[in-house]
């Protein structure tokens, strides 16, 4: 589907490859550390095999255990720069009067595809290790201020939740929530932006067909109505059995479309 345009910020073009210099310093920060230092310091003590045996297979267990975390960590990075790059790609083209519509799908931050990570045994890592401490807690801060009708105060969690948890596997929904918040402050261009971030971050996610539905409401409001009727429409095609279906039927019948 074309993205839709939005009207440029005051965000210059040399802000933004001044992102793209920040993002390239984290590139190298992580291949760092996947270099090694040189110095391995396992040591297995004497004593009877059964006895090494046992000693060799504990550390074993907690260098995996530490791979895996690592390798956990990187892919979560590699997924948020590449998310980043492709929102500065748009805002280059946007800014430069380019044809958003022409871009293609952004390549995975380092050259390479992202490889799926296997998930550890139970024992070893339980699935609720999979979010980062404090960072269920920070979101549903967020989300009880957006219930309790703080709009400002859950857009401003939000927003530091995903400048501290980049990555995050509740990404895609914090967006979307926080462009409800701001929706609730009456900014519909902000919002607008996140519930385009929130639909760029999983696509095909829970919340997708959610998101679009809000994205292509924004737009109506923003007087954008044939970016609005085109994105609500895809509603139906990328999810004909959503829940959201109605919701983007009758939010295209209120703005004409055809």
């Amino acid at each position: 589907m074309p993205l839709p345009v939005l009207a440029q910020d005051a965000q210059t073009l040399a802000d933004i490859r001044q992102e793209l210099t920040v993002l390239n310093v984290e590139i190298q920060k992580l291949r760092r550390e996947l270099s090694t230092t040189g110095g391995a310091t396992t040591q297995i003590q004497n004593g009877g095999t059964l006895e090494r045996i046992g000693a060799i297979e504990t550390e074993l267990q907690r260098l995996t255990s530490k791979t895996e975390r690592l390798e956990y960590r990187i892919n979560r990075v590699v997924a948020d720069g590449t998310n980043r790059i492709g929102d500065l790609e748009f805002r280059l083209v946007e800014l430069e009067g380019g044809d958003v519509s022409k871009l293609g799908e952004t390549s995975t931050l380092g050259g390479v595809e992202e490889q799926p990570v296997v998930a550890p045994a139970p024992t070893e890592e339980p699935a609720s290790e999979q979010l980062a401490v404090g960072e269920q807690a920070d979101f549903d801060v967020a989300q009880n201020a957006l219930h309790a009708g703080d709009y400002q105060m859950a857009a401003d969690k939000f927003g530091a939740f995903e400048e501290a948890y980049p990555g995050s596997p509740l990404g895609a929904q914090a967006h979307l929530l926080r462009g409800k918040a701001l929706d609730g402050l009456g900014d519909s261009r902000e919002a607008a932006r996140a519930y385009l971030a929130s639909f760029s971050r999983d696509s095909s996610g829970p919340v997708a067909p959610q998101a679009l539905v809000e994205l292509g409401a924004s737009l109506g409001r923003l007087g954008q109505a044939s970016q609005a009727c085109v994105t609500l429409a895809e509603v139906r095609v990328r999810f004909p059995n959503s829940a959201a279906v109605p919701q983007a039927e009758r939010e295209m019948a209120s703005l004409g479309c055809t």
